[in-house]
């Protein structure tokens, strides 16, 4: 059962599509999202929707990343075809994937599973998610709980 609100956020530092090592901050507002594999439609659908709602996020101060099991070379492809301008996280092992409690897909993969963390604590979860359409569903769901202030 993944990590529910209230929960304490487990530290996050894993190597990006650069193979640059990024610690992610929690004291937020940040957006953890865990997909499945890099280049499957709803995958895509869901990456290439973050990255064209990146400036809206990045305006209300939320840091968004996208993670899987998937290698870095993977997320490098990946992040280059779609022009994403956002970190993908690479966990292998499936390290950070175990610690935030996300169910194991098909062949060791990460359920597709957002967190929202704040101050370091986990704000909300959101389970077994449509890729289309949950990027915008989520930053409005920010704006509405007031978590963030965006004039759209």
């Amino acid at each position: 059962m993944p990590l529910q609100a209230g929960d304490s956020a487990p530290a996050v530092s894993a190597p990006n599509q650069h193979g640059d090592q990024v610690t992610v901050p929690l004291d937020g507002p940040t957006v953890l999202y865990f997909y499945p594999r890099d280049d499957t439609r709803g995958c895509t659908t869901e990456a290439v929707q973050f990255n064209a709602e990146l400036s809206a996020y990045r305006e209300a101060g939320i840091d968004v990343y996208g993670l899987s099991v998937d290698s870095v070379d993977s997320h490098c492809s990946f992040a280059e075809k779609n022009d994403l301008a956002f970190d993908l996280l690479a966990d292998p092992e499936r390290e950070i994937a175990d610690a935030y409690g996300v169910p194991e897909g098909p062949a060791g993969t990460a359920a597709r599973t957002t967190f929202v963390v704040l101050g370091g604590q986990i704000h909300a979860v959101y389970e077994r998610v449509s890729p289309d359409g949950h990027a915008r569903e989520l930053l409005e769901d920010l704006v509405d709980a007031g978590v963030v202030d965006l004039a759209w």
